[in-house]
C-alpha cells in the first residue's frame, strides 16, 4: 500500500523559508529545554532570571558570559569554516589541547624575550593546532580515512599527552596537584580590560572573526569553499584547486582551535591543568549550525551559547544541577534546528491533494 504522503525535494529554498525554519527550530528547542529544566526543579522565573537577567543584563554575569564566549567564538569560527566544506572536525578539543600544551611549554621554559613571549605562545598554539588537525587531513586525502574517526581518536591522544606532562616533568613542585607552574603575570598572561574577568583575548577572537569573515565573504576563497562543499568532484572538474583549498581551510580551522587553547590558559587559567579544555567540540558545532556557517553570525551566537554556560554555573550552585545538563539543553536545541531544517529542503505533499508533480516542477522552475 502506497503512503499518502510524498516528499518532494525543493530545487530552491527562499530566504524567508530558511529563516522561518531556523527561528522555528530555535523556538521549539528553547521550549523543550524549558520543560526539561522545569522537570529538574527549576521554575520558570528561575530560568528567566538565570538565562536572561543574570547572563546578559547583570554586569557580573555579562562579564562571565563574554569571558566564556571568547574561546567559543574561536572554535565556532573553526567549525563553521570546515563544515562549509562538509569536513567534520570532531577533534576540536584535541586541537585546543595541543594549543594549550604548546603555549604552556613556551611559558614554562621561558622561551624568547619576555616582551614577545605572549606572541610566541599564540603562534606556537596556532601551529600546534594546525599540525594536529593536519594528521586527519593527510589520512583522509591519501588513505581515505573518515575524518570523524581520526579527529575524535586524536582528541584522546592529546588529552593523555597533557596528563603525562602534568603528572611528570611539568607538575608544579610546590603542590601535589597535577598542575603546571603559574604563568608570569607580566609577560605570559592576557591582561584584563577592566570589566570583570574579560581579557585581551576577546580582541583576538573578534579579530579572528574579521579575518574569517573576509576570507569567506569578501574573497574568492569563500566562493571556492561553497563550490567545493556542494560538489567536490564538480569543482575539481571545473579546474578549482580542491586539495589546496581543503588543506588550507582545515589547517586554518585547526589553528583557530589551537588559538582557543592559548586564550584559555593565558587568559583564564594562567596555567595548564587536567581539565582546562572540555566540551568545546559540541558547542562549536552547535554555534556553526545556528549561525548557518556564516562567520558574522557566529559572533552573537557564540556569546548566546556562552550565556547558557554562565546560567549553568548558577544553576549548579543554587539548584544542585550538573553542568552537563547544559550540554543536554544544547543537544535539544541543535536537534530541533536540524529537524525543522528538513522542511526547507523538502516539501510534504499529500497524494490526491494539492499540486501535481508537473505543476510543482513548473512552479519551482519559475522561482529559479
Amino acid at each position: 500500500m502506497s503512503s499518502p504522503f510524498e516528499l518532494m525535494p525543493r530545487q530552491y529554498s527562499p530566504f524567508w523559508l530558511r529563516a522561518l525554519c531556523l527561528i522555528s527550530g530555535i523556538a521549539i528547542g528553547l521550549a523543550l529545554a524549558t520543560v526539561l529544566l522545569m522537570f529538574n526543579g527549576v521554575d520558570f522565573k528561575g530560568i528567566v532570571r538565570e538565562f536572561v537577567l543574570y547572563s546578559f543584563v547583570s554586569s557580573r554575569g555579562l562579564a562571565q558570559t563574554i569571558s566564556t564566549g571568547t574561546p567559543l567564538l574561536l572554535v565556532g569560527l573553526a567549525s563553521a569554516i570546515v563544515l562549509k566544506l562538509r569536513f567534520w572536525n570532531i577533534g576540536i578539543d584535541g586541537q585546543a589541547w595541543l594549543g594549550a600544551i604548546a603555549a604552556s611549554g613556551i611559558a614554562i621554559y621561558e622561551v624568547g624575550d619576555p616582551s614577545f613571549r605572549l606572541l610566541i605562545m599564540a603562534c606556537a598554539a596556532i601551529i600546534a593546532g594546525a599540525v594536529w588537525v593536519g594528521i586527519p587531513v593527510f589520512f583522509k586525502m591519501r588513505l581515505g580515512v573518515n575524518e570523524v574517526i581520526s579527529t575524535l581518536m586524536l582528541t584522546y591522544v592529546a588529552f593523555l599527552a597533557a596528563q603525562h606532562l602534568l603528572y611528570g616533568d611539568w607538575r608544579d613542585p610546590s603542590t601535589s596537584w597535577p598542575v603546571s607552574v603559574t604563568f608570569d603575570e607580566n609577560s605570559e598572561r592576557l591582561q584584563r580590560i577592566g570589566f570583570g574577568h574579560v581579557h585581551d583575548g576577546v580582541w583576538i577572537a573578534l579579530g579572528s572573526a574579521l579575518f574569517v569573515s573576509y576570507l569567506m565573504l569578501g574573497h574568492r576563497f569563500g566562493l571556492f569553499l561553497s563550490a567545493i562543499g556542494l560538489s567536490p568532484k564538480g569543482s575539481k572538474a571545473s579546474g578549482l584547486p580542491v586539495p589546496v583549498v581543503v588543506i588550507l581551510t582545515v589547517l586554518i580551522g585547526g589553528g583557530l582551535c589551537g588559538l582557543a587553547g592559548f586564550v584559555i590558559v593565558a587568559g583564564q587559567e594562567y596555567r595548564l591543568t587536567q581539565y582546562v579544555i572540555h566540551d568545546l567540540t559540541f558547542s562549536a558545532i552547535l554555534i556553526a549550525f545556528l549561525a548557518r556557517f556564516n562567520p558574522i553570525a557566529v559572533v552573537p551566537v557564540s556569546f548566546l551559547v556562552a550565556g547558557m554556560f554562565t546560567a549553568g554555573e548558577t544553576l549548579k550552585a543554587f539548584y544542585q544541577l550538573p553542568l552537563s545538563l547544559i550540554l543536554v539543553v544544547q543537544a535539544v536545541i541543535l536537534g530541533s534546528v536540524i529537524s525543522v531544517e528538513f522542511f526547507s529542503a523538502y516539501r510534504v505533499r499529500i497524494n490526491g491533494f494539492g499540486l501535481s508533480n508537473r505543476q510543482i516542477d513548473e512552479e519551482q522552475s519559475q522561482q529559479l
